[in-house]
């Protein structure tokens, strides 16, 4: 059975299925490093598509309904070293992290059963660089099992480099590289998934 609500959170509500969960017992959640992943993409000159990610998230939900998700930018990986080091450097300042926050409505779907699917509207923010980013976006919910959730998004979220502040970084690599160019717009696909805490 699907069943779809809405709602408006910051960031990772993402994730508001599994705190809503979380009401009913009044545990938390923590996010699944393994099972979870963050990755983005970018064209060069026009022609050469990239996929990058990082392998480092890390997040949780409070039984409050308090969601924080944390990206560690050192973690980036662009598939080439000296790639990974000027990312860090160059476009992410050598910021420790991006991070999702967000207040979860408790009581959207608690009812959702083991297998259950389902779609929420999310109105959110990303916070990089010192910059905070609105995000609206379709998350595609599906509860695993009693204790699992994952939330995925529905469709790319299209992030936008100018309003992250990382025009000049780009920039700077597009120098390095001796590239002509370097999508300002970067497509942004999530995986999280979350475990009942204790």
């Amino acid at each position: 059975m699907i069943k779809r609500a809405f709602v408006s959170l910051a960031a990772a509500a993402v994730l508001t299925t599994a705190s809503a969960l979380a009401h009913a017992d009044g545990g938390g959640w923590a996010l699944d490093a393994d099972a979870s992943r963050v990755a983005y993409g970018s064209i060069k000159a026009q022609v050469a598509g990239e996929v990058n990610s990082f392998s480092s998230v890390s997040g949780s939900i409070s039984p409050e309904g308090a969601v924080s998700v944390d990206i560690a930018l050192a973690s980036v990986q662009t598939n080439v070293d000296i790639r990974n080091e000027r990312m860090l450097e160059h476009v992410f300042n050598a910021g420790p992290s991006a991070t999702l926050n967000a207040q979860a409505d408790m009581g959207i779907i608690d009812g959702m059963a083991v297998g259950d699917t389902g779609l929420i509207d999310v109105v959110g923010g990303l916070t990089l660089n010192g910059n905070t980013l609105d995000i609206n976006t379709a998350m595609f919910v599906a509860k695993l099992t009693d204790d699992t959730v994952m939330v995925t998004t529905n469709d790319m979220i299209m992030l936008s480099t100018a309003e992250a502040g990382l025009d000049e970084g780009i920039n700077r690599l597009m120098e390095l590289a001796g590239l002509p160019s370097i999508t300002r717009v970067s497509p942004v696909t999530l995986r999280l998934v979350f475990t009942h805490g204790s």
